[in-house]
Formats: C-alpha cells, sequence, structure tokens
C-alpha cells in the first residue's frame, strides 16, 4: 500500500497536507488540528494504540473546509460552525468556493424550464 492509499493519515500528514507550518521554526505544526478537534466537534479522530490521532478522509475534507473557510475567507469560528451545521454545503477546492445544493439544483430546474420554453416555441 503507497502512503496516499492508506485509510487513514497521522497527525502530521494531514499538518503537511494542509501546510500548517510553524512560521519562526520552518517545522510541520500539528497544534492547530489540535485546536480545530476541540473548536468542531465534526472532526474525530481514531485514537489507537500510543495514544496517536489518525484522520480518516471525511475528517480531512472538514479540516480542508475549516481551513479555507478560515484562513481564504476570514470567517470566524462562530461563522464555520455555522456553515459546518449546513449539510447542503460542500466545499469545492478546486474553485475555492463553497456550493450550496439548494441553489445549484434550483438554478438547474430554471435552466430546464428555458429550454423547455425554447423547444416549445421552435
Amino acid at each position: 500500500m503507497t502512503e496516499n492509499n492508506k485509510t487513514y493519515k497521522t497527525i502530521g500528514e494531514v499538518a503537511k497536507m494542509l501546510n500548517l507550518i510553524n512560521k519562526k521554526t520552518g517545522k510541520i505544526s500539528t497544534h492547530t488540528i489540535r485546536f480545530w478537534e476541540k473548536e468542531f466537534k465534526q472532526i474525530k479522530p481514531y485514537i489507537f494504540s500510543g495514544r496517536r490521532r489518525y484522520y480518516d478522509n471525511k475528517s480531512i475534507r472538514i479540516l480542508k473546509k475549516i481551513q479555507y473557510l478560515l484562513k481564504t475567507k476570514g470567517m470566524t469560528i462562530k461563522g464555520v460552525k455555522m456553515q459546518l451545521k449546513d449539510n447542503n454545503s460542500e466545499l469545492d477546492l478546486e474553485n475555492n468556493k463553497t456550493i450550496n445544493k439548494k441553489i445549484i439544483k434550483l438554478k438547474l430546474n430554471k435552466i430546464s424550464n428555458i429550454i423547455k420554453n425554447i423547444k416549445n416555441y421552435g
């Protein structure tokens, strides 16, 4: 099994993925992830023998979303908590946009109706 295909990632691996680097030392910092664990109940690391934290893909996606909303969007912790409670919201990390499923569905229905109207007149 390759490093990228593991089911669980250590806290150090996740910190590296999120590019959480201590500006003074230049080393990977895991403190931010531990803080976010306390603030956001959606982050649920698995703790096996040796008391090491392991994160599955779902937790990593949530951590990426938290990082994006806090660091890129400049939201507050309270605002991010509200965003995470909204189950209709997902994050498109490639385009750095928050996507609301309800809005997309409404827009698709509107486009579909426009197409139907065009076919009826054509």
